[in-house]
């Protein structure tokens, strides 16, 4: 029998595969990022359907085995899809898909689970004018994270934080530029 993990995951895509199954991209908490097949989802009343959409927050079961990681059950928590206005939800995955651009696979690294975690919450809390610099500042410390960026920044999405990265937007979007630069993608 084979050890499950439970963990919280925010579902970052997912990918139909054979008739009714998808592969998620699942950021937890306690794993890091992963790829993971759910079998039977995409069939008219499949119970997990809900929790594995593409910016669902949720607590996620996982086996892992021989083919890779499966999802053997799920709870959805919060549905940032349906939560944020449609500009936030471009913004969430505009830096969703720069991560899992230059995110190498799987990683064991906890900390951009943080950094997705608070984004989103930053999207649902704060004004629509402080949305660019939360975006930024996402950005930024995924890029960080990853090693491609060495400046000092924020690790908060308050309201002064991102105040200061709109104040100074032109040399953090200079940053995010050399990062991805420097990644060679």
């Amino acid at each position: 029998m084979r050890h499950k993990y439970a963990t919280n995951g925010i579902i970052l895509a997912h990918f139909p595969v054979a008739e009714a199954s998808v592969d998620v991209v699942v950021l937890t908490d306690t794993l890091g990022l992963l790829r993971a097949r759910a079998q039977g989802v995409r069939k008219q009343g499949a119970k997990l359907a809900s929790a594995l959409q593409t910016l669902a927050e949720a607590h996620v079961l996982l086996v892992h085995g021989a083919q890779g990681w499966r999802v053997a059950g799920a709870t959805l928590r919060r549905n940032w899809f349906w939560d944020l206005p449609r500009s936030a939800r471009v913004r969430a995955g505009r830096v969703a898909g720069l991560f899992l651009r230059l995110a190498p696979g799987e990683m064991n690294d906890l900390s951009s689970y943080d950094i997705m975690h608070g984004f989103f919450h930053s999207l649902f809390d704060t004004p629509p004018a402080l949305h660019d610099a939360a975006e930024c500042l996402a950005a930024l410390r995924l890029l960080r994270m990853l090693g491609l960026d060495a400046g000092t920044l924020s690790s908060r999405y308050d309201t002064p934080a991102l105040e200061a990265v709109q104040h100074e937007r032109r040399h953090y979007i200079a940053r995010i530029n050399r990062g991805i630069a420097a990644s060679g993608l």
